[in-house]
């Protein structure tokens, strides 16, 4: 018992439990202006969120990883089945049809498809782990790219399905696929990049052209990025206090509990406050990574890849996007942002990373 609890990344799980009581802090602040039932009720939702994350968390831990495997492309159609489901009758919140809610509680797929994807993703290479540089064997895992992301796509929710693609991609790379046929494919969907902007709807334009000027419509469009910016620029070096941050507390930053909250860190704590947070997602990045380093099993070296690289990509997404980097996408930042969904999916992606870490030695 002692040998196999040493192969628990307990590092990981503390630099969790402190951004999540950071994320509590900054969400409390960010809420503080409002109507006191309002950040009363986010706050015990999100407290709430987090046992619920650590009851499936613990359940996710509990399963050896292989069995959950066996099972990966049965969650695989229920997943899709439940996306399609939101198309339908999914309920409809600010112009997204995202949630689905059932007695008076409403959850987001999306979320939890992340999770399932690098399961089915993980099963299938790990399965043709002989024969996968042959370019017919990367048919099939495109179509299981596809099927999700247009799904989440048509929502719309384009930024949780964009992080798909870079989660695809390194998990092919981690499976032995032959680096001219991977750039091949990058390559490929970068060309038809343009092609795909009469596809996007108005106000994703609008948010693709604000990146690249968001002084075109500093009122509209612009507005969340600017304040972003002018947020965490004003922060400094150490930030203006925790509950001083103006931008913060006299509500000129729109959705900053949610997608913007590191706006929020930026205004209070400054730069060495968002260095700290920088600093615990980048442990849990660099533990992930020996996680799947040291792993011999390629099914638990995929999963780790793709955990590792959901988060990565997400971390960074939505930092960009708040210092004016990258186009806003409607991406959380995991264990931070306000959102049940959101957090729960997080927590148990991480789990399914330290499955893979605790039984690396049996394998």
């Amino acid at each position: 018992m002692r040998r196999q609890f040493k192969n628990f990344d307990m590092v990981i799980v503390i630099c969790i439990c402190v951004i999540f009581i950071i994320g509590l802090l900054f969400l409390y602040s960010a809420s503080k202006s409002l109507e006191e039932n309002v950040y009363e009720k986010r706050m015990i939702k999100q407290i709430l969120s987090m046992l619920i994350g650590v009851f499936a968390g613990t359940i996710v831990f509990s399963i050896d990883y292989r069995k959950l495997l066996d099972l990966s492309y049965l969650f695989y159609w229920l997943m899709n089945f439940l996306l399609f489901f939101v198309l339908v009758l999914g309920a409809i919140r600010l112009g997204a049809q995202r949630w689905i809610s059932i007695g008076g509680i409403a959850f987001q797929p999306s979320e939890f498809a992340k999770i399932i994807f690098i399961l089915a993703i993980a099963s299938f290479l790990g399965r043709r782990k002989e024969s996968i540089e042959n370019k017919r064997n990367i048919i099939k895992p495109l179509f299981l790219l596809g099927v999700p992301f247009f799904l989440i796509a048509a929502q719309p929710d384009l930024g949780t399905a964009l992080v798909l693609i870079p989660v695809f991609f390194a998990m092919l790379f981690i499976s032995g696929i032959n680096v001219k046929v991977l750039l091949g494919f990058i390559g490929a969907g970068v060309m038809t990049t343009p092609f795909l902007w009469h596809f996007l709807k108005e106000y994703q334009r609008k948010r693709i052209l604000v990146f690249l000027n968001p002084n075109i419509d500093p009122l509209g469009a612009g507005y969340t990025i600017i304040q972003s910016k002018v947020a965490i620029g004003s922060g400094q070096l150490f930030g203006k206090g925790w509950l001083s941050g103006t931008q913060n507390q006299l509500n000129f930053l729109p959705e900053r509990h949610t997608d913007f909250i590191f706006s929020v860190v930026g205004e209070e704590w400054g730069f060495v406050g968002c260095s700290i947070v920088l600093l615990l997602y980048f442990i849990i990045i660099y533990r992930g990574i020996i996680i799947m380093r040291e792993t011999k099993d390629l099914y638990g070296k995929l999963i780790a890849c793709g955990v590792v690289s959901l988060l990565s990509f997400q971390i960074f997404i939505n930092i960009g996007m708040t210092i004016g980097l990258l186009p806003v996408v409607g991406l959380t930042l995991p264990f931070i942002s306000y959102g049940g969904s959101s957090l729960i999916s997080s927590i148990m992606a991480v789990a399914l990373l330290l499955n893979v870490g605790y039984r690396k030695p049996y394998f």
